[in-house]
């Protein structure tokens, strides 16, 4: 079984080499947003720090929401949601494989050449703009790992999201609705602090948080070790709740299939 898995890992990461030019130009654009968001915060910050935050610091947490935003971004969510609402889907459940790791062996088949692109970028803006201090000991340690949660976390609410095709006529709405909630709450637009108190800490103790907040809260030193060991519990927790909430979802998205005679 789990070479199946692998073989589709694999199948996509075939499919990133035939199509490697629209990976590029949907990377590019990601990181024009990161070139005009880091022209504005350097004016913003270049007299004082607001709400504690320093251009340097500022600094290297975009560059971590440059990457958590590129990371298990190779439209996966859009390939899913075609084949729900075209009925393709169908086909996926006579497989012997579970649907839900599938998807998931798929987004991993991605990861790599996003991983690439990444330290590429951020090679190339830290070679224009001056470097950007890394975390030691155990901060480091704890960015690692909240990195790497990062990456099913960010699958499975993609993978929530596009099961609603199950019952809407149209991914877009859904989609757009993702990504206003994902970057307001995750601190990809700006940082969670500069949110009104009661919207920060709902945002902080949301899934979306671990998006980008928290690895770059750790990489930037803005939390201790004690605290940055809170919140990856807090995104590992997300990541057991959301599996398990994404498997109860998909059996009703294949009752409500059933149902409709698809």
């Amino acid at each position: 079984m789990t070479r199946a898995y692998r073989a589709q890992a694999r199948a996509v990461a075939l499919g990133v080499l035939e199509y490697r030019l629209n990976v590029l130009l949907g990377m590019v654009a990601t990181l024009v947003q990161l070139v005009a968001l880091l022209a504005v915060w350097r004016v913003l910050l270049t007299e004082s720090p607001v709400q504690g935050f320093t251009w340097p610091q500022m600094q290297a947490y975009l560059l971590v929401a440059f990457a958590s935003g590129a990371l298990v971004s190779i439209n996966g969510d859009f390939r899913m949601a075609f084949r729900i609402q075209s009925g393709l889907v169908a086909l996926d459940l006579v497989k012997p494989v579970d649907y839900q790791r599938s998807r998931f062996a798929e987004a991993l088949g991605g990861l790599w050449i996003e991983v690439l692109i990444v330290l590429a970028a951020c090679a190339g803006v830290v070679a224009v703009l001056g470097g950007v201090s890394v975390p030691a000991g155990a901060g480091l340690v704890l960015f690692a790992i909240s990195m790497l949660l990062l990456v099913p976390l960010k699958f499975l609410i993609l993978y929530l999201t596009s099961l609603v095709c199950f019952w809407t006529q149209s991914y877009l709405g859904v989609q757009w609705a993702r990504l206003a909630v994902m970057n307001l709450l995750s601190g990809a637009l700006i940082p969670l602090a500069y949110l009104p108190a009661w919207l920060g800490t709902t945002a902080k103790w949301s899934p979306f948080a671990g998006l980008t907040s928290t690895p770059a809260l750790i990489y930037i030193g803005r939390v201790d070790a004690g605290e940055g060991l809170l919140l990856v519990a807090v995104q590992l927790g997300w990541v057991v709740v959301l599996w398990f909430a994404a498997r109860l979802l998909w059996r009703a998205a294949v009752r409500q299939l059933t149902v409709n005679g698809g």
